[in-house]
């Protein structure tokens, strides 16, 4: 068992460091590492197979943190270069995408012409049907969690039932998306502007959060809101960016060499 991380000395390592155990610091994954030594040293590296819990002594115990970081940078057994260099593409595009939404003022309602604005708006229907179980309160409520629950659940459902780390950074990055997109909303409760669906302005009622700022005595203070929202929504695309891009790195790092 190795006691530190040939690769960034890392120490200590988790105690499990059979496949897919990795190390908590540069997220290299020991048995595929041990089994390059072995290549190269000619000496043979053993990890331990399986460990159990309960035959651990006082002083070991399970790596949580570790755990948690398998999870989110997960590396399948098998990855080629060419999946990398895919999935490396992609995510430039949805950074090039994601800095364009940022970019956009949010207090004149320009990312409501964007093309991300038409899916997030179907999310935003089907909450306000799913969520009418609850009470009018819920209901109007049910919009905005509708844009944000849904590609939370899908980016959940890649993570823990895939274990697609990536696939599961995309889809925080479409909950950063949406909360750039319900910004909008936000500000325009204030002074509506905004056409909504209806043909008219939140003058002329139907506006969500015209609603739910007057029932909380928030109103006057819709615009600060708005403007905490789009910075929350900012940070979490750059959050799933980067998350992305450490996803690719570790892979990148375990693609056998030719």
């Amino acid at each position: 068992m190795l006691a530190n991380c040939p690769k960034c000395g890392h120490s200590p390592l988790p105690f499990d460091q059979a496949l897919p155990a990795a190390c908590p610091a540069c997220g290299v994954i020991l048995a595929k590492l041990a089994q390059t030594m072995s290549a190269t040293t000619g000496k043979n590296v053993k990890l331990p197979v399986h460990s159990n819990q309960h035959n651990l002594t006082k002083d070991q115990t399970l790596d949580e943190p570790s755990t948690f970081f398998r999870y989110l940078f997960h590396t399948p057994e098998r990855i080629d270069s060419f999946t990398i260099w895919i999935h490396l593409a992609l995510l430039f595009g949805f950074a090039v995408w994601g800095l364009t939404l940022i970019a956009q003022d949010y207090r004149t309602g320009e990312m409501g012409a964007s093309f991300i604005h038409r899916p997030l708006l179907i999310f935003h229907e089907a909450g306000h049907v799913v969520f009418r179980l609850f009470g009018e309160w819920v209901s109007v409520l049910g919009g905005t969690l509708g844009q944000l629950i849904m590609p939370a659940i899908l980016g959940c459902a890649l993570l823990i039932k895939n274990r697609d780390p990536f696939g599961a950074a995309i889809g925080l990055w479409f909950v950063g998306v949406s909360l750039l997109d319900i910004a909008p909303y936000m500000y325009d409760a204030l002074h509506p502007k905004l056409m909504l669906l209806s043909g008219t302005t939140g003058e002329d009622g139907g506006h969500d959060w015209i609603y739910l700022f007057s029932s909380m005595g928030l109103l006057q203070k819709a615009q600060v809101i708005a403007g905490l929202i789009h910075k929350l929504g900012a940070l979490t695309v750059l959050l799933a960016l980067a998350w992305g891009a450490g996803v690719l790195r570790i892979q990148h790092a375990v693609v056998p060499k030719p």
